[in-house]
């Protein structure tokens, strides 16, 4: 990981990136980013057991910053994780505070992935609960709490749509922009934390903190809010068939990672390789040149999938993932694979499990790959069905679940798959 020379400063680049959507002063900022080093920070709250793609735009912009040399604090919120920021449509669900507490040291382990603990600018990784939970109740309206006009906090996008909505907002959803504005006073004056980082659609909040250090030491201090990301076509981005793309390996494996990323349309391969890698401005120009005269090659796609992956899950984790897609689609040895990957890979491609010695024809039948017997023979007279990579001749054939792991692949056609979990 590394800055893009090309840039003067590391504001310039993360505007370049596409990764300012709203921010305080900008040419403040720029000055302020292209100074001595500053202290910042993000706030990640323990709403789920992982992290997803929307946290990796923070998770990168944080260590964009911290390569220009400056000092990330990365908060994950005990406090704040208990209340949960309001949504547009409904009231949360609270969690437990052993299940929140247990989803703080898991969000903690992601975060460390992607910062450097070492040197002048090393991070630090702080919890909201320990400054929040020995606060009474009426300390926090007498220090804090008198420092809200409600005026303005109605005003707020997300407490907006719920007052405009059947469910209303609790107090306790409505405090939450509070807590986040304390939490931002509270780094300013621990480690003289000047500006915060966060998504567009947290702008209030982002800004609770910014106005209230104004009015409580009387300084200002900035916030930058990140776009939300979409695809070219106005849906979703980071689902997939309902699914939220994790960066928790057992919730999201690196090979479904990997193919959600090589899925990327052209119209939106070169913003990815912007927000989500490293790739230097120089390098996407030349993939930017690939989409436009080879697009059928998918170059930009196949290098983000193999850069984000490696971000997210190490180096090692995808030149197994890289392995099972070639092999998997006709350009590697199957026998060959590491048989963990393997396996979540056919996990993730229509599947069944079967007995050692059911035929090919029920197989097929079984993994949908055909609707009946009459034409799973009818593909196998055809020579249009392969089993482990080799052609099956007839239909007599029986599976063994003869690769790594004891499974299976079964293939129609040239990219019609199936796994077989043989057992």
């Amino acid at each position: 990981m590394a800055l893009d020379p090309t840039f003067e400063n590391v504001w310039d680049e993360i505007v370049w990136r596409g990764l300012v959507h709203v921010s305080t002063d900008q040419a403040a900022l720029r000055a302020l980013l292209s100074g001595d080093p500053i202290t910042y920070y993000c706030g990640f709250d323990p709403t789920a057991p992982s992290l997803h793609l929307g946290n990796l735009v923070q998770l990168l912009t944080l260590r964009r910053l911290q390569l220009a040399g400056h000092k990330p604090l990365g908060l994950v919120g005990g406090s704040t994780g208990l209340i949960g920021d309001p949504r547009p449509t409904a009231e949360r669900t609270l969690n437990t505070p052993e299940t929140v507490a247990e989803w703080v040291d898991r969000l903690r382990a992601q975060v460390e992935r992607f910062l450097s603990f070492d040197g002048d600018n090393a991070a630090r990784l702080v919890n909201n609960l320990d400054w929040t939970a020995p606060m009474s109740a009426i300390e926090f309206l007498r220090e804090i709490g008198k420092h809200y006009r409600v005026g303005t906090m109605l005003k707020k996008d997300a407490v907006a749509a719920r007052l405009n909505s059947d469910a209303g907002i609790s107090y306790t959803e409505f405090s939450y922009q509070i807590l986040q504005g304390m939490d931002f006073l509270e780094l300013y004056r621990q480690y003289d934390c000047v500006l915060q980082t966060g998504g567009s659609d947290q702008w209030g909040n982002l800004i609770s903190g910014s106005d209230l250090i104004h009015k409580v030491e009387g300084t200002s201090v900035h916030a930058i809010g990140t776009p939300l990301i979409t695809n070219s076509d106005g849906t979703k981005f980071g689902k997939s068939e309902g699914n939220a793309i994790w960066l928790d390996a057992e919730m999201c494996s690196p090979y479904r990672m990997f193919q959600f990323w090589l899925s990327t349309t052209d119209a939106d391969v070169l913003d990815r390789l912007k927000v989500f890698t490293f790739l230097t401005r120089a390098e996407i120009e030349e993939y930017a040149a690939l989409v436009e005269s080879e697009p059928f090659r998918r170059a930009a796609q196949k290098r983000l999938a193999r850069e984000v992956c490696a971000t997210v899950h190490g180096p090692e984790a995808t030149a197994a993932v890289v392995a099972a897609s070639d092999a998997l689609f006709g350009q590697g040895d199957l026998a060959e694979l590491d048989a963990a990957t393997l396996r979540t890979a056919l996990e993730e491609l229509p599947n069944a499990t079967v007995a050692a010695g059911t035929t090919v024809v029920e197989a097929l039948v079984e993994t949908g790959l055909v609707s009946s017997a009459s034409e799973a023979r009818r593909a196998i007279s055809q020579g249009g069905v392969s089993l482990d990579g080799e052609r099956v001749a007839d239909d007599t054939a029986v599976v063994q679940g003869g690769l790594p792991g004891g499974v299976s692949v079964l293939r129609r056609g040239k990219k019609t798959l199936a796994g077989l979990f043989v057992g």
